[in-house]
């Protein structure tokens, strides 16, 4: 679960929905009473913190968050204003693990958020879970509800380039470039086909793996 921390709700709004469309459980909170309400009944594997917030700014909270024993772990990310150096260097002063300038990108945001949960859970990063698929990248092995699926290697390097880009359309010739190489002659119907064989052997969950008409193939991370 990541919660997002932030008092303006068009921004709030968009980053639940990007992190839950990238596979993340995600909650938001506009007021810090609220955030801290929540705190008391789950904490969160990681908080999106801004720092202009009503009430009690995201700087006190992080120095209460880094003060208890309980939530001294818990991965920050704090959101500051374009130009704020100064906030931006007390935050990581105090413990944030990380930052992201206003306007900051929908993908970009993911991807520090993936960034900072390998840093913190390393051991966590060995596995990738989207569904009831779950992919060992240490012993290279795939299950779905817990029974091993055996995958050619294209099909292996497909399910996991679509898993670590849940929610971005992929064509066909990016997937040739990004799993068969640069230097490959084939032609595109080499993708369909390792797409329908991919699906076929995750069953139900193949169909987290969609076909976008005209463009090419994106999987989400909700079955």
């Amino acid at each position: 679960m990541i919660y997002c921390v932030e008092d303006d709700n068009g921004i709030r709004e968009l980053v639940i929905y990007t992190l839950i469309a990238s596979g993340f459980e995600a909650k938001g909170f506009a007021k810090p009473e609220d955030f801290w309400a929540g705190m008391g009944n789950s904490k969160p594997e990681l908080i999106l913190l801004d720092i202009m917030l009503p009430g009690e700014d995201g700087i006190s909270i992080l120095k209460k968050l880094r003060s208890h024993p309980g939530t001294t772990d818990i991965p920050v990310i704090m959101a500051t204003a374009k130009g704020t150096e100064y906030d931006k260097v007390i935050g990581l002063d105090l413990g944030a693990d990380d930052y992201l300038a206003k306007p900051f990108g929908m993908m970009e945001m993911v991807s520090r958020v993936k960034a900072v949960l390998r840093r913190s859970n390393p051991k966590a990063a060995d596995k990738l879970t989207v569904g009831d698929i779950e992919i060992d990248r240490l012993r290279h092995k795939v299950t779905v509800n817990g029974t091993e699926v055996f995958l050619t290697l294209k099909e292996y390097e497909l399910l996991m380039l679509f898993c670590e880009n849940l929610g971005i359309v992929f064509s066909r010739d990016k997937l040739l470039e990004k799993v068969w190489g640069l230097n490959y002659t084939g032609e595109t119907r080499t993708v369909d086909v390792h797409i329908g064989t991919l699906r076929t052997k995750l069953g139900v969950s193949g169909e987290l793996i969609e076909t976008v008409r005209g463009v090419g193939y994106r999987m989400e991370g909700r079955q």
